[in-house]
């Protein structure tokens, strides 16, 4: 079984608390033999899949399977076609240099859905979103490129894995897709 999840904002990508205040997977209604591939933090957006077959874990989010993942990242400021070329390039985060990756600026900006609570918001700093395409995804990752760069991270969606995408789905449902979309 393959299901694919919006999680929405200030979500756990697990079933149990762990001392945290935030919600988990339990809340949703998932079938009990299915458990989360890979993670979004609880402050990140979007997609995460869910099976209950473990070998899907490796197969999708070991980097030499190079399975992609799409984000799409609001940041401040409006960054310089330089600072994208940085982050394509790879950038060195916690003593780490990532792998390369795909980045542009979405001009204009995706349609998505007011946050709950909303990202914060100050007259004097635009903002702007950028896609990002790694084939990786250790902790924080995405965040700690960006900010490597000087354009901090206001708010981040997963919004593909493989061949798999949000799409439509909105925040806090879930559906069972089929397996032949990771080939």
């Amino acid at each position: 079984m393959l299901l694919a999840f919006h999680k929405p904002y200030g979500v756990l990508s697990q079933f149990t608390a762990d001392g945290s205040a935030h919600r988990t997977l339990t809340d949703f209604g998932f079938p009990k033999e299915v458990y989360p591939l890979g993670r979004l933090d609880a402050t990140s957006e979007g997609l995460l899949l869910l099976s209950d077959e473990p070998g899907l874990n490796e197969k999708l989010l070991h980097p030499r399977h190079r399975h992609e993942r799409t984000y799409w990242v609001q940041v401040e400021r409006v960054p310089e076609k330089s600072k994208l070329n940085e982050l394509s390039k790879g950038v060195l985060i916690s003593g780490y240099k990532t792998l390369p990756c795909k980045c542009r600026l979405l001009d204009p900006s995706p349609q998505v859905p007011e946050r709950n609570p909303p990202i914060r918001f100050r007259l004097s700093v635009p903002t702007a979103w950028v896609e990002m395409e790694l084939v990786e995804g250790k902790n924080h990752q995405v965040r700690k490129m960006t900010a490597s760069i000087g354009h901090p991270t206001l708010r981040l969606i997963r919004v593909r894995i493989a061949n798999i995408e949000l799409g439509e789905l909105k925040a806090g449902k879930w559906k069972e897709i089929s397996k032949s979309l990771l080939k």
